[in-house]
Protein backbone atom coordinates (compact mmCIF):
# COMPACT_ATOMS: atom_id res chain seq x y z
CA UNK A 1 0.00 0.00 0.00
CA UNK A 2 1.50 3.61 -0.90
CA UNK A 3 2.10 6.02 1.91
CA UNK A 4 -0.95 8.84 1.97
CA UNK A 5 1.71 11.39 0.23
CA UNK A 6 2.50 9.31 -2.74
CA UNK A 7 -1.18 8.43 -2.97
CA UNK A 8 -2.07 11.98 -2.93
CA UNK A 9 0.22 13.08 -4.99
CA UNK A 10 -1.30 10.85 -8.02
CA UNK A 11 -4.68 12.12 -7.39
CA UNK A 12 -2.79 15.34 -7.78
CA UNK A 13 -1.56 14.45 -11.22
CA UNK A 14 -5.29 12.61 -11.87
CA UNK A 15 -6.64 16.39 -11.48
CA UNK A 16 -3.91 18.47 -13.57
CA UNK A 17 -4.31 16.13 -16.44
CA UNK A 18 -8.67 16.08 -15.75
CA UNK A 19 -8.64 20.04 -15.93
CA UNK A 20 -5.88 20.10 -18.83
CA UNK A 21 -8.78 17.63 -21.01
CA UNK A 22 -11.55 20.12 -19.60
CA UNK A 23 -9.41 23.05 -20.47
CA UNK A 24 -8.80 22.05 -23.67
CA UNK A 25 -12.33 21.60 -24.69
CA UNK A 26 -12.94 25.14 -23.35
CA UNK A 27 -10.51 26.35 -25.18
CA UNK A 28 -12.35 25.13 -28.53
CA UNK A 29 -15.27 26.26 -27.09
CA UNK A 30 -14.23 30.24 -26.97
CA UNK A 31 -12.28 29.48 -30.36
CA UNK A 32 -16.08 28.35 -32.04
CA UNK A 33 -17.31 31.34 -30.34
CA UNK A 34 -15.30 33.56 -31.82
CA UNK A 35 -15.78 32.32 -35.27
CA UNK A 36 -19.58 31.75 -34.91
CA UNK A 37 -19.90 35.37 -33.58
CA UNK A 38 -18.27 36.82 -35.86
CA UNK A 39 -20.42 35.16 -39.41
CA UNK A 40 -23.73 36.50 -37.28
CA UNK A 41 -22.48 39.93 -37.03
CA UNK A 42 -21.45 39.89 -40.65
CA UNK A 43 -25.25 38.68 -41.49
CA UNK A 44 -26.60 41.30 -38.96
CA UNK A 45 -24.74 44.00 -40.90
CA UNK A 46 -26.08 43.11 -44.14
CA UNK A 47 -29.78 42.89 -42.67
CA UNK A 48 -29.36 46.21 -41.51
CA UNK A 49 -27.97 47.95 -44.25
CA UNK A 50 -30.66 46.61 -46.19
CA UNK A 51 -33.55 47.62 -44.26
CA UNK A 52 -31.62 51.25 -43.57
CA UNK A 53 -31.01 51.51 -47.24
CA UNK A 54 -34.77 51.01 -48.28
CA UNK A 55 -35.44 53.73 -45.39
CA UNK A 56 -33.01 56.07 -46.06
CA UNK A 57 -30.76 55.58 -49.48
CA UNK A 58 -28.19 58.47 -48.27
CA UNK A 59 -24.61 56.76 -47.10
CA UNK A 60 -23.61 57.60 -43.71
CA UNK A 61 -19.77 57.80 -43.37
CA UNK A 62 -18.28 55.66 -40.91
CA UNK A 63 -16.00 56.98 -38.25
CA UNK A 64 -12.02 56.54 -38.44
CA UNK A 65 -11.36 53.62 -36.42
CA UNK A 66 -14.67 52.10 -36.33
CA UNK A 67 -15.39 48.50 -37.49
CA UNK A 68 -16.73 47.78 -40.56
CA UNK A 69 -16.76 43.94 -40.93
CA UNK A 70 -17.76 43.81 -44.40
CA UNK A 71 -14.59 45.66 -45.37
CA UNK A 72 -16.14 48.81 -46.17
CA UNK A 73 -19.02 48.00 -48.44
CA UNK A 74 -21.74 49.16 -46.64
CA UNK A 75 -21.65 52.53 -44.68
CA UNK A 76 -23.59 52.78 -41.14
CA UNK A 77 -23.07 54.84 -38.16
CA UNK A 78 -21.20 53.50 -35.64
CA UNK A 79 -21.35 55.98 -32.13
CA UNK A 80 -19.45 54.18 -29.87
CA UNK A 81 -18.00 57.67 -28.29
CA UNK A 82 -16.39 55.26 -25.59
CA UNK A 83 -13.33 54.75 -28.10
CA UNK A 84 -12.40 58.55 -27.31
CA UNK A 85 -12.79 58.53 -23.91
CA UNK A 86 -9.43 58.05 -22.55
CA UNK A 87 -10.53 57.44 -19.05
CA UNK A 88 -11.82 54.07 -19.01
CA UNK A 89 -12.26 51.24 -21.30
CA UNK A 90 -14.62 51.35 -23.91
CA UNK A 91 -16.62 48.20 -25.26
CA UNK A 92 -17.34 47.72 -28.36
CA UNK A 93 -16.20 49.76 -31.91
CA UNK A 94 -18.40 47.58 -33.89
CA UNK A 95 -21.81 47.92 -32.38
CA UNK A 96 -24.30 48.86 -34.90
CA UNK A 97 -25.97 52.40 -33.87
CA UNK A 98 -29.57 52.69 -32.70
CA UNK A 99 -30.98 53.95 -35.96
CA UNK A 100 -30.02 51.23 -38.18
CA UNK A 101 -30.71 48.46 -35.07
CA UNK A 102 -34.04 50.30 -35.47
CA UNK A 103 -34.08 50.02 -39.25
CA UNK A 104 -33.68 45.85 -38.81
CA UNK A 105 -36.78 45.90 -37.11
CA UNK A 106 -34.94 44.19 -34.19
CA UNK A 107 -32.96 41.78 -36.48
CA UNK A 108 -29.30 43.04 -35.01
CA UNK A 109 -30.67 43.62 -31.34
CA UNK A 110 -28.31 41.91 -29.31
CA UNK A 111 -26.92 39.61 -31.85
CA UNK A 112 -22.99 39.33 -31.65
CA UNK A 113 -23.02 41.91 -28.65
CA UNK A 114 -21.60 41.12 -25.58
CA UNK A 115 -20.82 44.09 -23.44
CA UNK A 116 -21.60 47.20 -23.05
CA UNK A 117 -19.43 50.78 -23.08
CA UNK A 118 -17.83 49.30 -19.64
CA UNK A 119 -17.51 45.63 -21.17
CA UNK A 120 -19.85 44.63 -18.77
CA UNK A 121 -22.37 41.59 -19.21
CA UNK A 122 -25.61 42.26 -21.89
CA UNK A 123 -28.85 40.93 -21.52
CA UNK A 124 -28.06 38.44 -24.16
CA UNK A 125 -25.34 36.04 -24.15
CA UNK A 126 -23.99 33.45 -27.19
CA UNK A 127 -24.09 30.08 -26.51
CA UNK A 128 -20.83 28.93 -27.17
CA UNK A 129 -19.12 31.22 -25.01
CA UNK A 130 -21.61 29.98 -22.06
CA UNK A 131 -20.56 26.73 -22.74
CA UNK A 132 -17.02 27.79 -22.72
CA UNK A 133 -17.51 29.88 -19.39
CA UNK A 134 -19.14 27.14 -17.61
CA UNK A 135 -16.08 24.64 -18.55
CA UNK A 136 -13.56 26.40 -17.63
CA UNK A 137 -15.19 26.91 -14.15
CA UNK A 138 -15.25 23.04 -14.33
CA UNK A 139 -11.89 23.32 -15.39
CA UNK A 140 -10.56 25.28 -12.58
CA UNK A 141 -12.51 23.53 -9.61
CA UNK A 142 -10.86 20.29 -11.00
CA UNK A 143 -7.74 22.01 -11.44
CA UNK A 144 -8.04 23.41 -7.60
CA UNK A 145 -8.50 19.96 -6.48
CA UNK A 146 -5.24 18.80 -7.83
CA UNK A 147 -3.37 21.71 -6.32
CA UNK A 148 -5.09 21.34 -3.01
CA UNK A 149 -4.45 17.52 -2.88
CA UNK A 150 -0.70 18.24 -3.98
CA UNK A 151 -0.46 20.37 -1.00
CA UNK A 152 -1.59 17.45 0.85
CA UNK A 153 0.16 15.16 -0.54
CA UNK A 154 3.70 17.77 0.34
CA UNK A 155 2.27 18.56 3.54
CA UNK A 156 2.95 22.02 2.93
CA UNK A 157 2.08 24.91 0.23
CA UNK A 158 2.46 23.91 -2.99
CA UNK A 159 5.12 26.23 -4.53
CA UNK A 160 8.16 24.64 -3.79
CA UNK A 161 9.74 23.70 -7.13
CA UNK A 162 8.92 24.56 -11.18
CA UNK A 163 6.48 21.86 -11.10
CA UNK A 164 4.28 22.86 -8.61
CA UNK A 165 5.12 26.93 -9.44
CA UNK A 166 3.85 26.02 -12.83
CA UNK A 167 0.45 24.56 -11.56
CA UNK A 168 -0.42 27.01 -9.08
CA UNK A 169 0.40 29.59 -11.63
CA UNK A 170 -2.09 28.52 -13.93
CA UNK A 171 -5.07 27.65 -11.86
CA UNK A 172 -4.63 31.39 -10.38
CA UNK A 173 -4.36 32.64 -13.38
CA UNK A 174 -7.66 31.24 -14.81
CA UNK A 175 -9.42 32.10 -11.07
CA UNK A 176 -8.51 35.61 -11.83
CA UNK A 177 -9.36 35.49 -15.57
CA UNK A 178 -13.11 34.12 -13.54
CA UNK A 179 -13.38 36.48 -11.06
CA UNK A 180 -13.08 39.41 -13.55
CA UNK A 181 -15.61 38.03 -15.31
CA UNK A 182 -18.17 38.46 -12.68
CA UNK A 183 -17.85 42.59 -13.17
CA UNK A 184 -16.09 42.84 -16.81
CA UNK A 185 -16.86 40.85 -19.76
CA UNK A 186 -13.37 39.52 -21.29
CA UNK A 187 -14.81 36.49 -22.69
CA UNK A 188 -12.59 37.47 -25.64
CA UNK A 189 -9.62 36.27 -24.16
CA UNK A 190 -10.87 33.41 -23.34
CA UNK A 191 -8.72 31.74 -26.53
CA UNK A 192 -5.37 33.24 -25.23
CA UNK A 193 -5.86 32.86 -21.10
CA UNK A 194 -7.19 29.67 -21.26
CA UNK A 195 -4.61 28.78 -24.16
CA UNK A 196 -1.51 29.61 -21.93
CA UNK A 197 -3.14 27.56 -18.54
CA UNK A 198 -2.89 24.71 -21.21
CA UNK A 199 0.72 25.29 -22.20
CA UNK A 200 1.79 25.86 -18.64
CA UNK A 201 -0.08 22.53 -17.10
CA UNK A 202 1.31 20.68 -20.34
CA UNK A 203 4.82 22.11 -19.48
CA UNK A 204 5.23 21.36 -15.81
CA UNK A 205 3.67 18.01 -16.79
CA UNK A 206 6.33 17.31 -19.41
CA UNK A 207 9.43 19.44 -18.59
CA UNK A 208 9.19 20.03 -15.36
CA UNK A 209 7.37 17.21 -13.06
CA UNK A 210 8.70 17.05 -9.70
CA UNK A 211 7.94 13.63 -7.36
CA UNK A 212 6.04 14.90 -3.97
CA UNK A 213 8.77 16.18 -1.53
CA UNK A 214 10.04 17.91 1.69
CA UNK A 215 11.54 21.48 0.83
CA UNK A 216 15.52 22.37 1.22
CA UNK A 217 16.18 23.99 4.80
CA UNK A 218 16.14 27.45 2.83
CA UNK A 219 12.40 27.40 1.82
CA UNK A 220 11.43 25.71 5.09
CA UNK A 221 9.56 29.11 6.13
CA UNK A 222 6.51 31.27 6.27
CA UNK A 223 7.58 33.82 4.49
CA UNK A 224 7.50 31.23 1.40
CA UNK A 225 3.77 31.39 1.81
CA UNK A 226 4.00 35.26 1.67
CA UNK A 227 6.33 35.76 -0.84
CA UNK A 228 5.74 33.43 -3.63
CA UNK A 229 1.76 33.85 -3.52
CA UNK A 230 2.36 37.42 -3.88
CA UNK A 231 4.70 36.72 -7.00
CA UNK A 232 2.29 34.15 -7.95
CA UNK A 233 -0.48 36.74 -8.20
CA UNK A 234 1.12 39.00 -9.68
CA UNK A 235 2.41 36.63 -12.30
CA UNK A 236 -1.22 35.72 -13.31
CA UNK A 237 -2.42 40.01 -13.03
CA UNK A 238 0.64 40.11 -15.73
CA UNK A 239 -0.57 37.20 -18.19
CA UNK A 240 -4.15 38.68 -18.65
CA UNK A 241 -2.23 42.16 -19.47
CA UNK A 242 -0.01 40.53 -21.68
CA UNK A 243 -2.75 39.39 -23.73
CA UNK A 244 -4.40 42.15 -23.30
CA UNK A 245 -1.42 44.20 -25.51
CA UNK A 246 -1.09 41.49 -27.52
CA UNK A 247 -4.52 41.84 -28.95
CA UNK A 248 -4.06 45.68 -28.62
CA UNK A 249 -1.17 45.47 -31.47
CA UNK A 250 -3.90 43.43 -33.47
CA UNK A 251 -6.60 45.26 -33.13
CA UNK A 252 -4.77 48.82 -33.46
CA UNK A 253 -3.78 47.08 -36.79
CA UNK A 254 -6.54 46.03 -37.92
CA UNK A 255 -8.47 49.84 -37.20
CA UNK A 256 -5.27 51.33 -39.06
CA UNK A 257 -6.33 49.19 -42.02
CA UNK A 258 -10.46 50.00 -42.32
CA UNK A 259 -9.32 53.68 -41.84
CA UNK A 260 -7.28 53.57 -44.69
CA UNK A 261 -10.58 52.09 -46.58
CA UNK A 262 -8.95 48.32 -46.49
CA UNK A 263 -11.26 45.58 -46.33
CA UNK A 264 -11.64 43.72 -42.10
CA UNK A 265 -9.67 40.44 -42.72
CA UNK A 266 -9.84 39.58 -38.90
CA UNK A 267 -13.68 39.46 -38.41
CA UNK A 268 -13.68 37.75 -35.00
CA UNK A 269 -11.96 40.80 -33.66
CA UNK A 270 -15.40 42.70 -33.77
CA UNK A 271 -15.70 40.59 -30.66
CA UNK A 272 -12.58 42.31 -29.29
CA UNK A 273 -12.84 46.46 -27.57
CA UNK A 274 -11.05 48.66 -29.13
CA UNK A 275 -7.16 49.14 -29.55
CA UNK A 276 -7.46 51.54 -26.70
CA UNK A 277 -10.18 50.28 -24.65
CA UNK A 278 -7.99 47.05 -24.55
CA UNK A 279 -4.96 49.61 -23.74
CA UNK A 280 -6.92 51.51 -20.55
CA UNK A 281 -7.90 47.97 -18.91
CA UNK A 282 -4.63 46.75 -19.41
CA UNK A 283 -2.86 49.52 -17.57
CA UNK A 284 -5.02 49.95 -14.82
CA UNK A 285 -4.55 45.81 -14.01
CA UNK A 286 -0.69 46.40 -14.63
CA UNK A 287 -0.56 49.13 -11.83
CA UNK A 288 -2.02 46.67 -9.75
CA UNK A 289 0.14 43.66 -10.52
CA UNK A 290 3.27 46.38 -10.35
CA UNK A 291 2.46 46.98 -6.23
CA UNK A 292 2.06 43.08 -5.97
CA UNK A 293 5.33 42.86 -7.45
CA UNK A 294 7.02 45.41 -5.12
CA UNK A 295 5.90 43.63 -2.32
CA UNK A 296 7.00 40.45 -4.11
CA UNK A 297 10.70 41.84 -3.97
CA UNK A 298 10.77 43.43 -0.68
CA UNK A 299 9.25 40.42 0.88
CA UNK A 300 11.74 38.23 -1.15
CA UNK A 301 14.58 40.40 0.69
CA UNK A 302 13.47 40.36 3.62
CA UNK A 303 13.42 36.32 3.46
CA UNK A 304 17.01 36.39 2.39
CA UNK A 305 18.01 37.95 5.29
CA UNK A 306 16.33 35.20 7.52
CA UNK A 307 17.69 32.70 5.22
CA UNK A 308 21.02 33.96 4.09
CA UNK A 309 22.03 36.91 6.30
CA UNK A 310 21.96 39.81 3.71
CA UNK A 311 19.11 41.90 1.79
CA UNK A 312 20.99 41.65 -1.60
CA UNK A 313 23.08 39.63 -2.67
CA UNK A 314 22.83 39.79 -6.80
CA UNK A 315 21.81 36.58 -7.50
CA UNK A 316 20.89 35.81 -10.65
CA UNK A 317 17.44 35.30 -9.28
CA UNK A 318 17.48 38.45 -7.75
CA UNK A 319 18.73 40.58 -10.40
CA UNK A 320 15.92 39.32 -12.60
CA UNK A 321 13.66 40.19 -10.18
CA UNK A 322 14.63 43.84 -10.27
CA UNK A 323 14.63 43.77 -13.84
CA UNK A 324 10.66 42.96 -14.16
CA UNK A 325 10.10 45.72 -11.83
CA UNK A 326 12.12 47.96 -13.58
CA UNK A 327 10.27 47.32 -16.50
CA UNK A 328 7.06 47.74 -15.55
CA UNK A 329 7.93 50.70 -13.36
CA UNK A 330 9.36 52.53 -16.96
CA UNK A 331 6.14 51.32 -18.50
CA UNK A 332 3.94 53.03 -15.98
CA UNK A 333 6.10 55.64 -15.66
CA UNK A 334 6.40 55.96 -19.99
CA UNK A 335 2.24 55.45 -19.99
CA UNK A 336 1.29 58.61 -17.15
CA UNK A 337 3.80 60.98 -18.07
CA UNK A 338 6.08 60.49 -21.17
CA UNK A 339 2.95 60.30 -23.63
CA UNK A 340 4.01 56.32 -24.36
CA UNK A 341 0.55 55.37 -25.39
CA UNK A 342 -0.69 52.51 -27.88
CA UNK A 343 1.20 50.37 -29.84
CA UNK A 344 5.04 51.35 -28.04
CA UNK A 345 3.00 51.08 -24.09
CA UNK A 346 1.79 47.36 -25.67
CA UNK A 347 4.94 46.69 -26.97
CA UNK A 348 6.85 47.40 -23.09
CA UNK A 349 4.00 45.81 -21.26
CA UNK A 350 4.97 42.89 -23.46
CA UNK A 351 8.92 43.01 -22.83
CA UNK A 352 8.19 42.85 -19.24
CA UNK A 353 5.83 39.75 -19.64
CA UNK A 354 8.60 37.97 -21.56
CA UNK A 355 10.96 38.79 -18.87
CA UNK A 356 8.63 37.32 -16.19
CA UNK A 357 8.70 34.17 -18.62
CA UNK A 358 12.64 34.78 -18.99
CA UNK A 359 12.92 34.73 -15.54
CA UNK A 360 10.97 31.33 -14.22
CA UNK A 361 12.31 29.31 -16.81
CA UNK A 362 15.48 30.38 -18.45
CA UNK A 363 17.57 31.52 -15.26
CA UNK A 364 15.50 28.72 -13.23
CA UNK A 365 16.87 26.14 -14.99
CA UNK A 366 20.03 27.56 -16.65
CA UNK A 367 21.82 29.46 -14.25
CA UNK A 368 23.26 28.75 -10.60
CA UNK A 369 22.26 30.61 -8.22
CA UNK A 370 20.71 30.03 -4.19
CA UNK A 371 17.66 29.97 -6.06
CA UNK A 372 18.21 27.07 -7.67
CA UNK A 373 14.83 25.00 -6.87
CA UNK A 374 13.51 24.13 -9.29
CA UNK A 375 13.74 20.12 -9.06
CA UNK A 376 15.65 19.34 -12.04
Amino acid sequence: MLPINETMGQYSELFMLLAAGTYTVAFIAFAWDLAKSSKALQAVDLKAAAAAGASAPVAVKVPVGAGVGTGGAVDRTDVDRADSDVSGPAGRAERPSSSTSRASSGAAAGAGQTADAGMRYAAERRVPARVAVALTVLGAVIHGAGVVTRALGAGRVPWGNMYEFLTTGAFVAVAVFLLVLIRRDLRFLGTFVIGLAIIMLVAASVAYWTPVGHLVPALQSYWLIIHVSIAVLSSALFTLTFAMSALQLVQAHRQRAIAAGGADKLGFMRLVPSALSLENLSYRINAIAFVGWTFTLMFGAIWAEKAWGRFWGWDTKEVWTFVIWVVYAGYLHARATRGWTGTRAAWLSIVGYLCVIFNFTIVNQFFNGLHSYSGL
